[in-house]
């Protein structure tokens, strides 16, 4: 790959705020990302912080606007719909997850607005959601703090249908699950990040295996092929710990047998910057990563 370079042409006067999650259309050309309305969050902002960009980088559609505080997991599911999560609260507003059409029309919302909780109806701080083929709907419900760590699933039409997971550091428990995937086989990924590993489950929440080999996983992206995509924003060299995968950037390798076949670092690394949170390859191989802390969109073509 070619060292990432700024990527997507935001409107006049707009600028970039953190930016979450990337995620490739159906398609397999246009990006879909979340920006936190040019800031750190969209609590008093009329901007949109869904936008989708064509394959030359220009922005093609916008939407989402005030209906979240702090926008984090973007997913597109099979029929091209595109999911939200918003990832705290305030007084009128939060800790909810969004479904929309490709072109913005609200379908389904599920959490109760502004109100933090664990019961089939309620999250605390969800991070993400991931949709099975079956239309089954996965939410990573917690961001740490005092939020939840679990896994929430729902039936296609919204309907709550179970709950796993609880927050600590053993199999099967949770420490900021920060992003979900679904490979081929129907299998979930969860991006255990506080834990510095992957969590693989059966729809069910049955434990399959634990993968330490990806680093620490802010961004989780399995792509047609079951190529799999992690971005490690977190991780400090001097701060290892345990994980020897221990640097900043993205490991690609294969969902199937978990073997780590390449390595993206941060082009643009110092020591105390963070390398991006979310990571997705369109069907050319072309990886988009979203930045939080320095604010913006990478794109790394192959050589």
């Amino acid at each position: 790959y070619r060292a990432g370079e700024p990527w997507g042409q935001l409107p006049t006067g707009r600028t970039w705020g953190q930016v979450s999650t990337v995620e490739i259309d159906r398609d397999g050309k246009s990006v879909w990302v979340i920006d936190r309305c040019g800031s750190n969050n969209c609590t008093a902002s009329s901007l949109a912080p869904v936008l989708r960009f064509d394959a030359s980088g220009k922005l093609a559609a916008s939407f989402g606007a005030e209906l979240t505080v702090f926008p984090h997991g973007l997913s597109i599911d099979p029929w091209g719909n595109v999911w939200l999560t918003d990832a705290n609260g305030s007084a009128d507003k939060g800790h909810q997850v969004f479904k929309f059409s490709r072109d913005g029309k609200l379908l389904m919302v599920l959490g109760k607005r502004g109100v933090a909780g664990s019961g089939p109806d309620t999250f605390n701080r969800p991070s993400d959601v991931a949709v099975a083929r079956n239309g089954t709907i996965y939410v990573a419900d917690g961001h740490g703090a005092e939020s939840n760590a679990r896994i929430v699933k729902f039936s296609k039409d919204g309907k709550f249908v179970k709950a796993w997971g609880r927050k600590g550091a053993g199999p099967g428990e949770l420490d900021t699950p920060h992003a979900l995937a679904i490979d081929s086989r129907g299998r979930l990924f969860v991006g255990d990040r506080a834990n510095s590993r992957i969590q693989i489950f059966d729809q069910d929440g049955k434990l399959l295996d634990e993968w330490r080999q990806f680093g620490r996983p802010s961004g989780v992206f399995i792509d047609r092929n079951d190529m799999l995509y992690v971005a490690d924003s977190q991780t400090k060299d001097a701060s290892c710990g345990a994980n020897p995968a221990c640097r900043q950037g993205v490991r690609i390798g294969s969902a199937k047998d978990g073997v780590v076949r390449f390595y993206v670092p941060d082009p643009v690394a110092t020591p105390d910057s963070s390398f991006g949170e979310g990571v997705a390859a369109d069907t050319a191989g072309t990886l988009y990563v979203s930045e939080v802390a320095k604010r913006g969109l990478r794109r790394y073509a192959r050589q």
